[in-house]
This record gives C-alpha cells, sequence and structure tokens, in this order.
C-alpha cells in the first residue's frame, strides 16, 4: 500500500521538522519541507497531508498559517489533493493553539488528523503514523487497483 506523503512546514526553530523526520524515519513516508522553494512551487502527484505550525500568540490580526504553507494552497491541484491536517503548536497560545490546523480545516473542509504540541513526543509520532496508516487504507479503498493490471 502506498503511503500517502507529508508536506510540512517548520521555522528555524524545527520543532515541526523535527517531529516530521521522526515520522518518516519511523514510517519510510515520504515528507517534504515547504521550506524549501521548490518543494513550494511543486504540485503533489496526488493525495498528501499537511502538518503545519501555527504561529499566533494572542493578537487576532496575526497571520495563523505561515507563508510557505499559505504559497503552496495557491495551487488548485494542492488544495484538491489535499486529504488532512496534522496540526503543531504551543499551549502557551492559549485560545490560538493548532489555530492554522482548525482554521484550515474550517475553510478546506478537510479534517484535522491529529494535534501535537512543540516537536511532540515519542507517542505522538506513534500514534500519528497509526493515523496516516488508516488514511493509506481509506485512500487504497476507495481507489482500488485495477486487477487486471499486470
Amino acid at each position: 500500500m502506498e503511503k500517502t506523503p507529508v508536506y510540512y512546514y517548520s521555522s528555524t526553530s524545527n520543532l515541526t521538522g523535527r517531529f516530521a523526520e521522526h515520522l518518516a524515519e519511523a514510517t519510510g513516508r515520504a515528507v517534504h519541507n515547504l521550506a524549501d522553494a521548490e518543494v513550494r512551487k511543486s504540485e503533489a502527484s496526488g493525495p498528501w497531508v499537511l502538518l503545519t505550525p501555527s504561529y499566533k500568540a494572542g493578537n487576532a490580526d496575526e497571520v495563523t498559517l505561515p507563508a510557505g504553507v499559505r504559497s503552496f494552497l495557491r495551487s488548485p491541484t494542492n488544495r484538491r489533493r489535499m486529504v488532512g491536517i496534522i496540526g503543531s503548536g504551543n499551549r502557551n497560545f492559549g485560545v490560538y493553539y493548532q489555530a492554522a490546523a482548525r482554521e484550515l480545516a474550517t475553510t478546506s473542509g478537510r479534517p484535522v488528523l491529529f494535534e501535537f504540541e512543540l516537536a511532540g513526543t515519542p507517542e505522538d509520532v506513534t500514534h500519528c503514523a497509526q493515523i496516516l496508516d488508516e488514511v493509506d487504507a481509506a485512500i487504497a479503498a476507495a481507489h482500488p487497483s485495477d486487477p487486471a493490471a499486470p
């Protein structure tokens, strides 16, 4: 079964990036860093999952979704192929904890699959990997391969 890739954005703190890399190491799943201009300008070839941090820390007018994520989502193809969202945040943000993932889920109609704080824990990586395996199975069931294909 094909593993749905994860596209992520991480700031210089690299908290989200560390989680993405641990996820890749644990599962063999492809992860793509939206801080890389080539990745940001590309289009996903099939279903994909977004892993995004939230930056809103108390100012309601502050932009929540990182610019790299917004840039990638400008592509109608990328928006259409996104199947879910994983959120990274900081509980110190209070009501704005996970704001980017939750706001994007509302506007896109895609579910928040998992949320974790800062760089996550090994248990978070394991739990998220299980959820992504369920996503992979659901996609495979919805699009079974042609049994007549060689």
